[in-house]
């Protein structure tokens, strides 16, 4: 039986500044592990001049997305202010844009990740064992995302973490062991090495190291007080990758320095050189003395690990844009068709996850620098007009956050930010193409193949190129009863209470009223509110089953996903939205440390919405009726 929501229900917002930092640096951190080898193929000595550029280029589009995702907390990033700007097209095309860019996210994550395994077993490091095993990555990854296996929320954040404080000490310790101004000015002989033309290509690759700039974005319909905690966030990630890359190249080309226009930093596994695992390359060239062999064995198993969950992470973004995509009726219906068993929309998954396994089949990590190069600055672009646009055509807007730098031009106030980060990413993008005939004939082929099927599907749809139409979710039917003076039964996470049933059901039935069940799914920080959990949801959907046995026709149910620490308020909001006389609800299991009710069961009690009656028995894991 289909879930029931009620009208007013929607994304929790709960996550503060810090939630959305670790989420955001969990996915943003993990491109430094390929970025500096990838930046200094082309830029070799100029490699910290790049990422210090990219980087400016980088704040202006953080400040961007920080003004746009305040004014509209909603997901999308820059699809979303496209279609607020302009129109459904220049929304798609946004859209299309951001999809190349998850695809290359899983791409380029799963091929480096053998590349640092390489530490245990040296043949992974090198091809045709790196492309075998990238692939492998993505094809095990596909039928997790498929199957809808949740991370671990903890480990996530424990990584994170860890990938920042070595990260740090990476560049504590090379500042103090191997940093030299003198090699890093001897590297350079500009215009030789490297050229002109290599140099511009490097600014906008180097953007791939700033990667995910989209994940706060995509949180803010779950953020909470979004005025505040969305710029906090995207302020802490951007100054922690902008440290970041302000310093590791200058010390990685310290400890590799460019000798006759080549560097070991530039140099594929092959050759020597250690541009597939730059980071495993830095560690190996600081004399960490007795400690070294076992640094080396840290970073490479730290970084695979992270790698492996940027990978997860780019499937899960494909599904995610996908899905939303498709309700705006910007791609066919069955590319985000779900899974009948596990809910999950596993042709899209199939789809770009086979995308991305061919775009790994060549081996050039150079080629998928490029193209990510390609997608990222055509989103980025379209994000800074439609900011510029915004302030324009809707002055009046509300906007909790406007950074600083703004010019009066015929009376509207234009974000210099926006102007600035619109033209640095504009002429990145036909730098990127003008200089890279194999990224503009990709890049071509890939916006073709979508405009393509975006006006065909439109037009057989009978639809507006330019229209927004979204589709309508059908709304379940509900009984009158449970929309006026119900009894409402609480559980949390699947677990069943048969006491605490009876007892509403015998409320009930001298009242005259209804009973609707609702039982709260605790979702995991780092996943998205609406992620699949199938096995949570089966137990959830079994408590249901089994009120309704219990209770019979006149128990209603649905199921609701929450964040940890909010079951409690959601359960007050829904005894408001049902006008219930009564919330029936059965202690939770005893737990060292904690009160006697449990945090949920103390705030339905703190708020007190109606009567609350407290049944002794505390409830098991439910099992299908």
């Amino acid at each position: 039986m289909a879930e029931w929501r009620p009208k007013a229900a929607g994304l929790e917002r709960v996550l503060g500044s810090g939630a959305l930092f670790s989420t955001a640096y969990g996915n943003v951190g993990s491109s430094i592990y390929y970025a500096l080898g990838l930046v200094a193929v082309f830029a070799l000595g100029m490699t910290p001049v790049v990422f210090l550029i990219a980087g400016l280029i980088f704040v202006c589009t953080a400040a961007t997305y920080t003004e746009a995702t305040t004014m509209y907390p909603e997901a999308g990033g820059s699809s979303s202010f496209a279609r607020r700007a302009f129109n459904e097209f220049w929304s798609f095309f946004a859209a299309w844009g951001q999809m190349l860019n998850y695809i290359i996210t899983v791409a380029i994550s799963a091929f480096f990740v053998p590349h640092y395994l390489g530490v245990f077993w040296e043949p992974l490091g090198e091809s045709p064992a790196d492309i075998v095993a990238g692939i492998l990555v993505v094809a095990v990854l596909v039928v997790v995302n498929v199957v809808g296996v949740k991370e671990s929320a903890g480990l996530n954040v424990f990584l994170a973490l860890a990938d920042f404080l070595t990260q740090v000490l990476l560049v504590v310790v090379g500042m103090v062991l191997v940093f030299s101004p003198d090699t890093l000015t001897a590297n350079v002989d500009f215009g030789t090495y490297p050229e002109l033309s290599d140099f511009l290509i490097a600014i906008p690759v180097g953007m791939v190291a700033y990667t995910g700039i989209e994940t706060i974005s995509n949180m803010a319909e779950e953020a909470r007080d979004y005025g505040r905690t969305i710029p906090r966030g995207m302020g802490a990630v951007v100054a922690a990758v902008v440290a970041i890359y302000a310093f590791l190249p200058a010390v990685a080309l310290s400890a590799m320095p460019v000798v006759d226009g080549e560097t070991q930093l530039a140099q594929s596994k092959e050759e020597g050189g250690y541009a597939d695992d730059p980071i495993l390359g830095v560690v190996a060239n600081i004399d960490l003395g007795p400690l070294q062999g076992a640094a080396e064995i840290y970073v490479g198993l730290l970084a695979a690990t992270i790698l492996f969950i940027a990978t997860n992470a780019g499937l899960l973004g494909v599904s995610r844009l996908t899905y939303s995509m498709g309700q705006h009726r910007q791609l066919p219906e069955r590319l985000r068709a779900l899974h009948p068993r596990y809910r999950t929309p596993y042709v899209a998954i199939a789809v770009f996850g086979l995308v991305a396994c061919l775009t790994i089949l060549p081996g050039q990590a150079e080629f998928l620098g490029t193209i990510y190069a390609f997608g990222a600055m055509l989103s980025f672009t379209i994000a800074h007009l439609a900011v510029v646009k915004l302030r324009v055509s809707h002055p009046d807007q509300p906007r909790p956050w406007k950074g600083p730098g703004n010019l009066r031009v015929a009376g509207r106030s234009i974000p210099l930010y926006a102007v600035l980060g619109g033209l640095g990413t504009g002429i990145a993008f036909v730098v990127v193409n003008v200089l890279n005939l194999a990224t503009l004939i990709a890049g071509t082929v890939w916006l073709a193949v979508g405009v393509g099927s975006y006006v065909l599907y439109r037009r057989r749809q009978g639809l507006s190129l330019t229209q927004t139409t979204k589709v309508v979710m059908p709304q379940p039917a509900v009984e009158h009863e449970v929309e006026y003076q119900s009894v409402l039964v609480a559980f949390e996470d699947g677990r069943y209470a048969e006491e605490a049933v009876a007892t509403a059901v015998k409320l009930a039935a001298r009242r005259r009223r209804g009973v609707h069940v609702l039982v709260t799914i605790t979702v995991p920080a780092n996943l998205p509110i609406d992620a699949a959990m199938p096995d949570q949801e089966a137990r959830a959907q079994q408590a249901i089953d089994a009120a309704r046995v219990r209770g019979g026709r006149r128990v209603t149910g649905h199921w609701e996903k929450v964040r940890a620490g909010e079951a409690g308020r959601r359960i007050v909001d829904e005894a408001h939205a049902i006008q219930a006389r009564a919330i029936v609800m059965a202690l939770p299991p005893k737990r060292t440390g904690t009160s006697v009710f449990g945090r949920t069961l103390e705030t339905v009690l703190a708020e007190r919405p109606c009567r609350v009656i407290i049944d002794s028995s505390r409830g098991t894991a439910a099992r299908a009726a």
